[in-house]
Formats: C-alpha cells, structure tokens, sequence
C-alpha cells in the first residue's frame, strides 16, 4: 500500500495540478524554461516553443521564445501573469535563475539562435514592486552560456558548468553581491577527480559545500536522486512531433513535516482561506508564517 503525503495525496507519484488562470490564459506549453519558489508561489520564466499557434500565435512578439513571468499561486491554485517595468532579458531559454528573498536573479540563457545570441549579464527582478535592474559587474566574467546552474550562498552568487553551444564547461565563478566583482575559482583538485563537463543539470549547498546534480551533455546523461516535495512544468513530451505541454505536476518524494502535512489538508478543506482577512486568520490560530503564505 502507497504511504500517503499531505491532504491524502500518495507518496512518490506524480499528481497533475488543475491551475487556473486568474487572467484570460496560463502559461503556454514550452520547454527551456526555468521554475523556482517560496513557501507561497512558483515562478516560471522564459521558455519556448516552436508552434505557432500553442506560443500564442501573434500576441507573441518574441515567438518561438516567451518573454513572460508567471506565477503560480499554491493556496489558491491560480495562474497569474507579472506584469513587470524596466528592461526584461532577451535570453529566455535555458538561463540560471535563482529566488533571493523578493529577487529573481537571471544569469545567462540563450536566445534565437540558440548556441549564437548567448548573454553572461545578471538581471534582477524584484517580485515584490515588479521591477527588472540589470547588474553593473566588474572582474572576470564567466564566459557567454546557457544550461549552467547556480546558487546564492552567503551574499556570493556561484556558476557552475554551462555550454557555449559548442564547448561544456566545469567552470566555478563567484559574484560577491555587495560589491558586484565576479572571480574564477581554480580547483585544487587533478583533473582527473573533476566533475565531467556538463549542462542543465542542478546545484545543491548545505553552505559549507556544493553538489552538482545530474545534467549531461548531447551524448551524455548524469542520473541525480530528489528529495521533498517537486514541482514540474512544461517541457518536451514528444521529440518526433516536437511536441511541448505546459501541465504542471508535483510529486512527494519523502513524507512531509507535520507542519506541511497541516497546512495540506487546510488548502484541501478549506480552500477560500486565501480570500479571508488577515484578523480572521489570526482567530482561526493560524500562525504568520502560514498566512504569508496565503498573500
């Protein structure tokens, strides 16, 4: 017998989420894209799609590549489009984004064509005012690419692998966030007890050390194992007919807290908590944290 996860939902199996869109339409079906999240949304930008007409046909002046942010709003179950100011990146397919409190943090990516109009700028988007600022760095930037990974430790932001189109990399570079300098980290390692050279895969921490997971190159692919509660969006789900989806499924692959099991079962049996006022919520005993997560 499956063990079940929060709001009755079985463990290690994959659930489709209904999403509706708090506007006229979700997110298109599209793959390149990239998702991250809080305890309140996921957010998916960029992305593409070669049909015409699943890309949103003339609405969308930069097809066959989305230059859009949605979010996906967990208690509620809705889609929303960010409307946004300031100058949203042209690199929309397989770029680095990483969630820093309210900022989105937007490396690298490729555009049309892919592999020759790469980008190795920072692009910031505050979720919180809607508003995208492109960093003034200096040092050694790391090479124009896309499929690398990244993540924030301690005020630094470090790169790891990537792709030109042509040549893979195990390259490491480090932004310090408070000054804006990138620098080359060298291993003290002999080659051979490197990581492979690699593309789209991931990087964990435990702010001690980096994981690299999974990614690969065109010939090659490096198997990873998840823990927790996974969100998935899009992606190709026919290479023949150049098939893409925009579904989303979230998979539990431990048992969850009992913390999050509560909070499950709230969503499932009380699903107009997020259209309450914040004094009435307080009454009920939920805690703040919990209440952020509903806004």
């Amino acid at each position: 017998m499956a063990a079940e996860a929060g709001g009755g939902e079985p463990l290690v199996r994959f659930v489709k989420l209904s999403g509706r869109a708090a506007g006229r339409r979700s997110p298109p079906a599209r793959s390149g894209h990239r998702c991250v999240a809080d305890n309140t949304n996921l957010y998916v930008f960029g992305g593409y799609n070669p049909d015409y007409d699943e890309s949103g046909g003339p609405e969308n002046e930069d097809y066959p590549l989305f230059r859009e942010l949605w979010r996906y709003h967990f208690a509620t179950g809705t889609w929303h489009q960010m409307g946004t100011d300031g100058y949203m990146p042209r690199e929309l397919a397989s770029m680095s984004l990483v969630l820093h409190g309210y900022n989105l943090l937007v490396f690298g990516g490729t555009g049309i064509p892919f592999g020759e109009s790469n980008g190795n700028d920072v692009h910031v988007c505050n979720v919180k005012y809607k508003r995208w600022e492109k960093l003034n760095c200096d040092g050694k930037k790391p090479n124009r690419i896309y499929g690398q990974a990244m993540a924030i430790i301690n005020g630094f932001l470090y790169v790891f692998g990537g792709t030109t189109g042509y040549i893979y990399s195990t390259d490491l570079h480090r932004l310090d966030l408070s000054t804006r300098e990138w620098v080359q980290l060298k291993p003290n390692n002999p080659p051979c007890d490197l990581p492979e050279e690699r593309y789209r895969h991931e990087i964990a921490h435990d702010n001690r050390r980096i994981y690299v997971l999974g990614g690969g190159t065109s010939w090659t692919a490096y198997s990873l194992d998840k823990a927790g509660c996974m969100y998935i969006h899009g992606g190709v789900v026919n290479i023949q007919q150049n098939k893409r989806t925009g579904s989303l499924f979230k998979i539990w692959l431990v048992v969850p807290s009992l913390l999050e099991l509560c909070w499950e079962n709230l969503l499932k049996y009380f699903p107009h908590l997020a259209h309450l006022p914040t004094n009435q919520l307080l009454q009920f005993g939920l805690s703040q944290g919990l209440i952020e997560r509903l806004k």
